[in-house]
């Protein structure tokens, strides 16, 4: 692969020089149309040591208009980071709509340094280039460009490299061991190859740069720039033709029989029953949370249902038997400016709780495949594949280690009016209810067919559904508290 990259290419300075004003201009342009068309794009550089990474970027930030572009190294991981899933520093970093992020190495640089070190094998690092390719697919979907630059030298002229920053005091070694410079730099590259092969895509390619010369270079860096910024600006202008076909309407049965169908709304909790459960069970919760915070292990609570069916009444009965310090609840509404700039689960990456502390959500990022969908904020091809968008999420939560607990809570129809009736009655309830909550009403069976849906593509082995009869709210409260209490038990205990 990077023997083609070695074939000594140069570009006299003079030359470059004279064409800079045009390339600059050119690319100024170009950003003022990705601001205008509202694209995000997310450049990511890599490459060989003394490829000159840092002189690009500089470059890049003199040649576009640095009010619309963030650069972010990942030098070490903070204390901060190593708390959550891996990708979580990469999604707190990622552009907004018309603006440009520039990331060095950004998620590819941890595995191709670990598989060069042998610190992970080969599957590992395929699996890293697999949550790679999908996390790109999916940005990309969205609407984000990436473009991905890759820099090569020549052993030689790597190597004389390393022995100029040897001679610094200033600079970090460049890395540990007794590898010779060879055997560091062919394993580094083998690693790279393996990486940069399962990941370049037809949607998100990588371009390989051969960096002996730095004007060829960086003339090449404004080429290819410019190539794959009009090709997604070419992209953005027919999208609104493919959105009318993606948004024809999807058929559904006029009252198909759902999961829901086949809960037992019936079953109660008398009084005495329930306050002598909640005491017992806010009690064991009470000490589970804090072994969880000993254990270093977090916890995502989550609750959805229909408006009335007690989220809120659950969450608070959960929250009164933690310590304050030890969880957020936080309460899901319409998107905000800032995160309609961003994929949707961007806003929910933001969120994620620290190891050993807990996180309530009185409705999540299944708004998306619910309201979204129902009320059609969401195109058709924007909610089908946030499925397996969703699954992935959950299954990086769940494989750092994070308990991840999902509640439908469902009530009938008859039993909603009712509640309805009552909020508009009780004078401290009548914030709870508004005009779109009667106006839901009539859209009970196409929520019903989305619920149904989002069970059968997202209940996981990892993160499974618990659906929850809430007629009754003592019932309800119990089931979701007692579940909650066994799950992480069961979790602290492996």
């Amino acid at each position: 692969m990077f023997e083609a990259l070695e074939l000594g290419q140069t570009l006299p300075k003079a030359e470059f020089k004279q064409r800079e004003s045009h390339i600059r201009a050119d690319l100024l342009q170009l950003q003022q149309e990705l601001k205008e068309a509202n694209i995000a794009t997310l450049i990511i550089v890599a490459g060989v040591e003394g490829a000159g990474k840092g002189d690009v970027v500089n470059r890049l930030n003199k040649w576009l208009d640095s009010r619309g572009i963030e650069t972010h190294a990942f030098w070490d991981e903070t204390d901060e980071e190593l708390q959550r899933p891996a990708d979580w520093r990469f999604w707190r970093r990622l552009p907004s709509r018309g603006q440009i992020a520039i990331m060095f190495g950004g998620w590819y640089w941890e595995p191709i340094y670990q598989f060069a070190h042998h610190q992970i094998d080969e599957s590992e690092l395929d699996e890293a280039a697999r949550r790679v390719k999908e996390i790109e697919r999916m940005l990309q979907q969205d609407g984000l460009l990436v473009i991905k630059l890759w820099f090569h030298l020549s052993y030689k002229t790597h190597k004389k490299y390393i022995k100029k920053r040897s001679d610094n005091e200033h600079d970090i070694p460049y890395a540990d061991g007794k590898e010779s410079t060879l055997e560091r730099y062919q394993n580094f590259l083998a690693s790279a190859e393996r990486m940069i092969r399962f990941t370049d895509t037809g949607d998100n390619p990588w371009d390989l740069i051969e960096a002996n010369d730095k004007w060829f270079r960086d003339m090449s860096v404004s080429k290819i720039l410019s190539r794959q910024i009009e090709r997604r600006l070419t992209e953005h202008r027919n999208m609104q033709r493919r959105s009318i076909l993606h948004d024809q309407e999807i058929k559904v049965d006029a009252h198909p029989v759902t999961v829901l169908d086949k809960l037992d709304l019936s079953v109660t909790l008398s009084r005495e029953e329930y306050d002598e459960q909640l005491s017992f069970y806010k009690e064991k919760l009470h000490q589970l949370s804090w072994d969880a915070y000993k254990a270093h292990r977090s916890t995502v609570i989550m609750l959805e249902g229909w408006d009335a069916a007690g989220k809120g009444g659950a969450i608070r009965r959960l929250t009164s038997a933690i310590d304050a310090r030890l969880f957020r609840v936080i309460s899901v509404a319409a998107p905000t400016d800032e995160e309609l700039a961003h994929h949707y689960l961007w806003r929910f990456w933001r969120q994620i709780p620290r190891d050993g502390y807990m996180t309530f959500y009185d409705r999540s990022w299944y708004g998306r495949v619910l309201v979204e969908r129902v009320e059609k904020y969401a195109r058709n091809d924007e909610w089908m594949r946030a499925y397996q968008e969703i699954n992935d999420f959950e299954e990086q939560l769940t494989g750092h280690g994070t308990l991840v607990l999902k509640f439908w809570l469902h009530i009938s129809p008859e039993e909603q009016l009712n509640r309805f009736k009552e909020r508009e009655q009780i004078e401290w309830k009548k914030h709870k209810i508004t005009e779109d909550d009667w106006r839901n009403r009539d859209k009970w069976d196409d929520y019903k067919q989305a619920v149904n849906t989002m069970v059968m593509h997202t209940s996981t082995g990892n993160a499974a559904w618990h659906l929850v009869p809430a007629n009754n709210k003592f019932h309800a409260r119990i089931h979701v508290i007692k579940t909650v209490c066994e799950h992480l038990e069961q979790a602290l205990s492996e």
